[in-house]
């Protein structure tokens, strides 16, 4: 896993399927993207959406009347008070373990490279947490949070290659495994085979397949149960990542360690239990929206 690829554009509201045009998914794409885009006026976000006038005022004014966002002079729009609170609280949830927060500087300080958390919940591997170095390539559109490709990324695959086969088929049953590089593996029966190998090996390494010219070798850590919890991931230019390759994987490979330990002893709570109901395929797949 490198630092993500950048989003689709949002589509069109009028061109989404009939089953979600309704006053709450528009109000939401609304809503995220005076988030993403900042102060906006209408005219802007009608145009953006392609709808019209009178159903985006009508939105903005459901949104502002409940707090969620503000009417500032000149028609611009911003985040209200609601927003930001409801922002704040997400970033409540999204705060990992104080424990993980300090393998993952430690890997940081250790390869001086871009760092990754991620998380195994609800049949998806979660991006907790990430640091990133000032003297690398980022790919951008990376969030807090994102579960998509996880057919193409390091961080993924660690923790796949110590799922059963039979749950790994099932978690990919019909879904396309979209070619993202010319290394992108695009067949489940050649990912099966990566996963062995993986498995075998104790790490994964992303080989140009989720972004050409960038790479990452990711190592799983476990819960007691001895299920996987989650992964450590350094990301890193495929020049200076393949020459530190063996302390890279060495630096992982030690985080991951530290992780497990810290789980086993009691001293660190497991982020996901082991009963997690298996995730929509679809979710867990690249997102185009």
């Amino acid at each position: 896993m490198n630092a993500e690829r950048k989003d689709a554009e949002p589509t069109p509201l009028t061109e989404r399927k009939s089953e979600t045009l309704s006053t709450l998914s528009r109000g939401m794409a609304v809503f995220e993207h005076i988030v993403v885009s900042g102060p906006v006026t209408a005219k802007q976000i009608a145009a953006w959406f392609g709808i019209s006038a009178g159903v985006c005022y009508h939105i903005l004014r459901t949104l502002e009347a409940d707090g969620y966002v503000v009417r500032q002079s000149g028609g611009v729009y911003e985040l209200g008070p609601h927003g930001y609170g409801l922002g704040r609280r997400l970033q409540q949830h999204s705060e990992i373990a104080p424990e993980l927060a300090v393998i993952l500087t430690r890997l940081f300080n250790a390869t001086a490279e871009t760092t990754f958390v991620a998380e195994w919940r609800s049949g998806a591997v979660l991006l907790r947490n990430f640091l990133t170095s000032n003297h690398s390539v980022s790919v951008g559109g990376l969030e807090v949070g994102y579960t998509g490709d996880m057919h193409a990324r390091a961080s993924c695959k660690s923790i796949l290659a110590h799922l059963p086969v039979e749950q790994v088929d099932t978690l990919f049953a019909g879904v396309r495994l979209t070619s993202l590089t010319r290394n992108t593996i695009v067949e489940l029966d050649a990912l099966q085979v990566e996963l062995a190998r993986v498995r075998s090996q104790g790490y994964a390494i992303d080989n140009e397949e989720f972004a050409e010219g960038m790479q990452c070798v990711s190592a799983p850590y476990f819960a007691p149960e001895g299920v996987p919890a989650g992964s450590f991931t350094v990301s890193a230019p495929v020049e200076r990542f393949r020459r530190n390759l063996p302390q890279l994987i060495e630096r992982v490979r030690e985080a991951a360690n530290i992780a497990s330990t810290l789980l086993a002893s009691g001293r660190l709570r497991p982020l996901t239990p082991e009963q997690e109901p298996p995730a929509d395929p679809a979710r867990t797949e690249r997102r185009s929206a």
